[in-house]
């Protein structure tokens, strides 16, 4: 690998690998009906990108206290699981760019906000050869925005965060791999990102190869 490339890519998951986002406002519709209360997509663009239990307690916020938060984070993990197992979509491009990655025998992580269970559900389904390190949301004590994800994630690579390319879907997610000192690229899904100094935007991981990443770490405009 020339020195100008990246040391490491570290991927997001949800609504950046895999096309999860419906499946999550599917599963977060059933269990707020379960509460008892409203939830529709102004409520989900809230929640991407963050913790599971950001999310129970966004719901429970809206419906009272009727239920253990606890409770509410099973029946989410449950729903999601049981769609997971059955077909984990990749979006555009995805496949492509793995495949690209790994054969330049550049380091890769999946980084995700998502428990282990289900990043376990998405591995069967994409490979696992993918992937060198997995850092799940229930395994680190600070999530997204927190950058303790993606530093975890360069750590356990050996790698300089500031040389690892990071690529997000989410505001949430954008401003951890940011705040880990990453090369961040956004490709916007539910929740527009807007245009920032130091970050690239693009609409599609389609848009994005191994020279377009090696031309990002290298300062190449």
């Amino acid at each position: 690998m020339p020195d100008a490339g990246p040391q490491a890519v570290l991927f997001d998951m949800d609504g950046l690998l895999i096309d999860s986002e419906r499946m999550w406002l599917e599963v977060e519709t059933e269990v707020m009906a379960w509460l008892g209360g409203p939830w529709g997509p102004e409520h989900q663009e809230k929640m991407v990108g963050g913790s599971l239990g950001r999310a129970a307690a966004y719901m429970l916020s809206l419906t009272g206290p009727v239920a253990p938060r606890e409770e509410v984070e099973r029946r989410m993990l449950d729903g999601m699981v049981e769609r997971l197992s059955e077909s984990a979509p990749l979006m555009p491009g995805a496949k492509e760019l793995l495949g690209e990655v790994r054969a330049a025998g550049i380091p890769t992580a999946l980084v995700s906000s998502s428990h282990r269970v289900l990043i376990e559900a998405v591995l069967d389904g994409v490979g696992r050869e993918y992937f060198d390190v997995t850092v799940a949301g229930d395994e680190v004590a600070r999530h997204k925005p927190d950058p303790e994800p993606y530093l975890t994630a360069a750590a356990r690579l050996a790698a300089d965060p500031r040389r690892c390319v990071a690529l997000e879907d989410s505001p949430t997610g954008v401003a951890a791999a940011e705040a880990a000192g990453c090369v961040t690229v956004a490709v916007p899904g539910v929740v527009p990102v807007p245009a920032a100094p130091g970050r690239t935007v693009v609409e599609s991981l389609r848009d994005l190869d191994l020279a377009v990443l090696r031309s990002l770490v290298a300062g190449v405009p």
